[in-house]
């Protein structure tokens, strides 16, 4: 497979449900059974790299013409696990996103009006006939929403600092959990949550992301990735990051009752991630 460049591209993150062969219905399985055994598998980095490739040409092309039939693929006690990257559809879903993200001025610039207008009829058709479609993967740029974080646990941790020689492995962060873990925390979290505030964000967020994960396999996995991310912070920083761990201390202060200890962790959380929001606005 030829690769569009060979430029890193960062800043997104990832989360990601990966879902046994077994999930599903053939001639869906053979696909991504074969497709598992494969040694040239790309990863998402060539995935963003083919995005940003269409939107070079005028005009540009701001959702694939055609479905990825690519997917990223984990093994786990001999049982493999898939999760499909469904590139087009979740183009359409960041496409009706954009509005909140850019200024109207930039947003016509870099993809204009009746080619917003295009994509969105096209989305529109496709969701009549299929409208029980879910995308596996959710992205975020500059940041890891906190709502995430509830789904896994330190203990869960990988951090790798990768090689500092040219060409070498680049650093990781992330965070791999069984499905059934993680619709756990998210039940203990919103129960602490909801009985020591009525509302916000996180509640709101964690209900979204909870109502996502009910659509999967109950022997799935879950992925917390950095992603791109890890490229844009020092190695020092993302080995002292620990927000999981923040955010099921947080949410333990919350169900003794200890605002202290919960304001705490929050304040940490806080002040890690507005320095990461601080480098966005430098760039």
């Amino acid at each position: 497979m030829p690769k569009v460049s060979s430029v890193i591209v960062p800043y997104t993150t990832y989360l990601r449900v990966y879902e046994p062969l077994a999930a599903f219905p053939e001639p869906e399985r053979g696909h991504w059974t074969r497709y598992a055994r494969r040694p040239d598998r790309p990863s998402y980095q060539d995935e963003l790299r083919r995005s940003l490739t269409d939107l070079l040409p005028t005009p540009p092309v701001p959702v694939p013409v055609h479905e990825s039939d690519d997917a990223f693929v984990i093994e786990v006690g001999g049982v493999v696990c898939v999760c499909p990257w469904r590139t087009r559809l979740r183009g359409w879903q960041a496409l009706a996103e954009l509005d909140e993200e850019l200024p109207p001025p930039v947003l016509d610039a870099v993809l204009p009006p009746v080619v917003r207008r295009q994509a969105a009829q096209d989305y529109e058709r496709w969701l009549v006939r299929n409208p029980d479609a879910r995308p596996w993967i959710r992205t975020a740029t500059w940041q890891v929403p906190l709502n995430w974080f509830v789904l896994v646990s330190d203990e869960e941790r990988e951090y790798d600092r990768g090689s500092d020689t040219p060409g070498g492995a680049p650093p990781v962060l992330r965070y791999r959990t069984p499905m059934v873990q993680a619709r756990r925390r998210v039940a203990r979290g919103l129960r602490a949550l909801r009985e020591a505030v009525d509302e916000g964000p996180l509640i709101d967020g964690l209900v979204d992301v909870g109502r996502w994960l009910e659509e999967f396999h109950p022997r799935s996995y879950v992925e917390l990735d950095y992603g791109g991310l890890v490229h844009a912070l020092p190695a020092g920083e993302l080995e002292a990051d620990h927000s999981a761990a923040d955010v099921a201390e947080g949410i333990e202060a919350l169900r003794r009752g200890d605002e202290a200890a919960a304001g705490a962790a929050y304040g940490r959380l806080v002040e890690r991630w507005r320095s990461v929001r601080d480098r966005r606005s430098a760039n």
